[in-house]
């Protein structure tokens, strides 16, 4: 079965009869389920062998969906990055991949998603010629019954997702653009589902972005036109471009750079820089632009002013309220790092990031010359804040509450690294999670770090408690066990949180101490249960360090606490390929609060309590 396709527009549709879709980037996928499974391409060819995860979801799932059988389901296959954008390096790297052992391995760590947006058939009745408004409702409904997940969410363990329709584009438009999603997809309400064909009633407006460059070469077999940039008065090729240009557009610059060579071979008419031009594109894969599409011509620029570093920025496809200032300026030497690569990281680290800082009190520290000059806490909303960054008031101090990606980039361009949160929120009347933070004497008895959190785990599985552990980012390890809001109370983990520390302390005492006097610890790891209170903060997970490695407290698995673990391998330049290459270890943080088994375990510790 061919899939029905979206025409390309750069206009937004307007009229009270388009509803619009998040567009994603990934593998066109149609499922077909009778008696056997079927998952197939837009050319045709089987998917489930190289997705094994959403095969076993969907046979696991096979109840809930027998009541709908035969179905035929049109979505899209996807690594889902945050809830509006699909990682398109991610599906690639998965689609190549023909090793059973490494296709496995990704699939337990870093799973795809099959996210649908329209129903063919269901119940053995096709339905594809109803109309778009009618599909949707019966996949709603489809999705209701089955307890799916009506929205994207990149944290759900849940592999079938739903694609909604918004009314609005305007609404739909800044999300995708916050996100760095790829697009909408425009469909007319009454459209019916044609397999095959490219049609006008579905229309596909792209999230583009836009790059000044200068034509350095001309390939004469195919008319593609190469564009470079200057990065450090060396020409930087970004990739070529054709579609875009209009039929007299393409000859007049054609004879320009003929009229203009600098030299020519079989293959190419090369040209100094000199004709400057915008292209937009969808974004950098290895190291080319992706759809570029010609723009306009730029006579106001000189090919000087093309640059790598005005190229980078845009990138990003930062938020328009967002002006990165002094964007080459050093802010880490080894591994160095510009002001314009932090202000990247934390775009990207933004959807892993953001959930943890969601609706709490922030403190950051500031480091106004980087990691070369002295840094300081930030609690006090500074007045000359934008209107976008919202705050809420304790205690006599005005506190950023850090709840959209605007507010995180502006902190990162005045330069704040660390981001510090209490263990609640702010509509929360006790404890979120519990967190043991395992911060050993010195970063040379990191081991006693990894031994604790070990000890504890095995203490969490016997209590079957779920735990998460990442870095601190510094020199030790820091243990989380996710709890449901307004819950407990402060009194009520501080009964578990003395009992781990005590149940450590007897474990090893010649290694862990609960002495709050240093001088009397003798090179043991303090176990600070009392740290874990009211008013108390913690790095956020995925937070930068202000230290010179560039560390990042980073999620990690629990299989690689051991002793091949260091500090080192989480840093600023390299988490985002980590991420992308083996998953997000706190991926299911969230789903876990609820189902946390966590009050056996206190009604037996205040049990003990009353005897003792």
């Amino acid at each position: 079965m061919k899939p029905m396709l979206p025409t390309l527009t750069f206009d937004v549709p307007e009229g009270k009869e388009w509803l619009f879709e998040t567009k994603y980037d990934g593998f066109r996928a149609i499922l077909h389920w009778n008696q056997d499974i079927s998952l197939t391409s837009r050319n045709d060819k089987p998917l489930l062998d190289l997705f094994p995860e959403i095969k076993m979801f969907l046979e696991q799932n096979k109840e809930k969906f027998e009541p709908f059988l035969p179905l035929t389901l049109d979505g899209e296959l996807v690594f889902l990055e945050n809830a509006y954008k699909a990682h398109f390096g991610s599906i690639q790297v998965r689609g190549r991949m023909r090793s059973e052992k490494k296709i496995a391995e990704k699939a337990k760590t870093a799973p795809c998603r099959i996210l649908i947006f329209d129903v063919l058939m269901i119940k053995g009745k096709i339905i594809s010629n109803k109309e778009y408004l009618y599909r949707k409702e019966q996949l709603k409904t489809l999705f209701t019954e089955c307890g799916l997940p009506l929205n994207p969410e990149e944290k759900n363990p849940q592999l079938m997702q739903l694609i909604p329709a918004y009314k609005s584009f305007n609404e739909l438009w800044e999300k995708v653009v916050l996100h760095d999603g790829e697009g909408i997809v425009a469909k007319q309400a009454n459209n019916q589902w044609e397999e095959g064909k490219r049609s006008s009633s579905w229309l596909k407006y792209k999230n583009w972005k836009y790059v000044s460059c200068f034509i350095t070469a001309y390939e004469k077999s195919n008319g593609y036109f190469f564009a470079g940039v200057y990065q450090d008065s060396k020409i930087f090729s970004i990739g070529q471009f054709l579609f875009g240009l209009k039929p007299d557009e393409k000859q007049a610059l054609f004879q320009i750079i003929k009229d203009n060579k600098a030299d020519e071979d079989s293959r190419f008419i090369y040209v100094e820089p000199a004709i400057c031009v915008d292209v937009k594109y969808l974004e950098i894969y290895e190291e080319q632009m992706r759809e570029p599409h010609f723009h306009q011509f730029r006579f106001d620029l000189k090919p000087e002013d093309c640059t790598y570093g005005k190229f980078a920025q845009h990138q990003k496809n930062l938020p328009p309220e967002i002006d990165i200032t002094h964007p080459d300026k050093s802010l880490w030497e080894t591994p160095a790092v510009q002001k314009i690569d932090y202000i990247h990281f934390l775009r990207e680290i933004a959807p892993y990031m953001l959930p943890f800082l969601k609706n709490r009190l922030l403190t950051v520290i500031r480091y106004p010359h980087g990691i070369f000059g002295e840094p300081f806490y930030q609690k006090n909303c500074p007045d000359y804040a934008p209107e976008f960054v919202e705050t809420q008031m304790s205690e006599g101090i005005n506190y950023i509450v850090c709840n959209n990606l605007k507010t995180l980039l502006w902190l990162g361009n005045q330069l704040a690294f660390e981001y510090h949160i209490p263990f609640k929120t702010i509509q929360s009347k006790g404890p979120s999670e519990i967190v043991f933070d395992l911060d050993p004497p010195s970063r040379d008895a990191f081991p006693l770090a990894i031994k604790a959190a070990l000890f504890i785990k095995e203490v969490l599985d016997h209590l079957k408690l779920i735990s998460f552990v990442k870095t601190s980012g510094n020199k030790g390890l820091q243990v989380y066990i996710p709890l449901p809001e307004d819950t407990y109370t402060f009194e009520d983990t501080r009964l578990f949180t003395e009992f781990i520390a005590d149940y450590l302390v007897s474990k090893d005492p010649d290694s862990f101490t609960t002495e709050r006097m240093k001088k009397n610890r003798g090179g043991r790891l303090y176990v600070d249960y009392i740290q874990h209170a009211e008013g108390k903060t913690i790095i956020a997970p995925y937070s930068p360090r202000g230290n010179k490695a560039a560390t990042v407290a980073a999620p990690l698995f629990w299989e690689e606490v051991n002793e091949r673990l260091t500090m080192e391998r989480f840093q600023i330049t390299n988490l985002m390929k980590r991420i992308n290459s083996d998953g997000d270890p706190f991926h299911s943080y969230f789903q876990t609060k609820e189902m946390q088994p966590f009050s056996p375990v206190l009604d037996f510790l205040k049990q003990q309590k009353r005897k003792g």
